[in-house]
């Protein structure tokens, strides 16, 4: 079933039943099953039917199950699930207690939820990687492409996935696709490389191991941060026109999107000839249907989950934007997953997404089609 069938059988129905409740199984390596049917009634149950079961009945509970939120501790990361996230960040400053195999950790916190959600963190190797003194360190992308070949890029990320699984993350925020243009130091070394081809065959090589070890990788940050005028984290920063993103920034993506089951995360740079001229391309329309219809290229189509880059630690969303708007506005323009490291108005953020489908702001289907990419993608990494 395509996700616009679905979206329309869910439509006519009204909507379907409530969450499955989660398995409250414990964080695993890189050997947790497949999501593969073991009985003879479940064959007959594809993904697709089983993620829409998951879809949330109430409207309210929808807007919630989109939204990825940082934590600080334990009792933080309960709270916030307790309102009906969908997933949590580990940000650089939790408490690493959620990262140990014992007591008060992410395990515990399955069994206490008793449903599926995703466990996020920025894990790119270099200068971003959080809790290395646990997960243990990584070169950075620029030093893993200086000195090893894709195929050894694959095995160093599937050995980083394992680690990630094994303390209970399920999404890695990382390969950055971003191509280093002019040395801006927001990107620098966090890049594979300033030749697109390199970059993109590097980037695919490294979410091919992630994915082996069943982690999701979340390709960054699209259309591309590599020429933008300055750093989103401390200020609005414009890229070239878009003929020159096309030409140079998103040759990876049309390499590793088709070669690797991902995410996507959106960047807050505005992309001059894309949308209006003047929007942060998270909150802009046009740069999610760029994303969707592939249509630069040797793009293709992109049906996964699309997060938005942090609309709470950057200056490029929060010197024009309360929490709530952008929320909202990044549901309406197609993200799937906004992410915000700190939470303070989760249940404004959650109340505004709610109104705002009442009010007809956002259509229901956008919801919908939100909601069921992150059951699906829930599903599919067994969390």
């Amino acid at each position: 079933m395509t996700l616009l069938r679905f979206v329309s059988a869910l439509l006519a129905a009204g909507c379907l039943a409530a969450c499955a409740a989660g398995s409250g199984e414990s964080a695993a390596p890189s050997s947790v099953a497949s999501s593969a049917p073991s009985s003879a009634a479940s064959v007959e149950k594809t993904p697709e039917d089983i993620a829409r079961q998951r879809v949330p009945q109430e409207q309210r509970a929808k807007a919630a199950s989109l939204l990825v939120v940082g934590v600080d501790n334990y009792d933080d990361a309960l709270w916030k699930l307790q309102q009906g996230v969908g997933g949590i960040f580990i940000t650089s400053w939790a408490n690493p207690e959620l990262l140990s195999t014992e007591g008060r950790n992410i395990v515990a916190l399955r069994r206490e939820i008793g449903r599926p959600f995703s466990v996020s963190i920025d894990f790119e190797g270099g200068r971003v990687q959080r809790h290395a003194g646990i997960i243990g360190p990584r070169l950075s992308p620029r030093e893993m492409a200086a000195t090893m070949s894709p195929e050894q890029v694959e095995n160093y990320a599937r050995e980083l996935g394992n680690s990630l699984r094994w303390y209970g993350v399920t999404v890695d925020f990382a390969p950055v696709l971003d191509v280093d243009a002019h040395g801006l130091e927001v990107v620098g070394d966090r890049a594979f490389s300033r030749d697109p081809v390199v970059a993109g065959d590097y980037g695919a090589a490294f979410a091919r191991g992630l994915r082996a070890a069943n982690i999701t990788p979340v390709f960054k940050h699209f259309p591309g941060h590599g020429q933008a005028s300055g750093d989103t984290h401390h200020e609005l920063a414009v890229t070239p026109p878009v003929g020159s993103v096309v030409e140079h920034d998103l040759p990876p993506y049309a390499t590793a999107l088709p070669e690797v089951d991902g995410s996507v995360m959106v960047g807050h740079m505005v992309v001059p000839g894309l949308g209006d001229g003047h929007t942060p391309s998270s909150l802009d329309p046009a740069v999610y249907e760029l994303l969707r219809s592939g249509d630069y290229p040797g793009g293709r189509p992109f049906d996964g989950v699309v997060y938005t880059d942090d609309l709470t630690g950057m200056r490029a969303i929060t010197d024009r934007y309360t929490l709530p708007q952008a929320v909202v506005a990044a549901v309406r323009a197609g993200a799937d997953q906004p992410l915000f490291s700190s939470g303070g108005a989760l249940v404004a953020a959650i109340d505004a997404v709610d109104a705002a489908v009442t009010a007809g702001e956002i259509p229901a289907a956008r919801l919908d089609a939100a909601a069921y990419r992150v059951q699906l993608q829930l599903l599919q990494t067994g969390s």
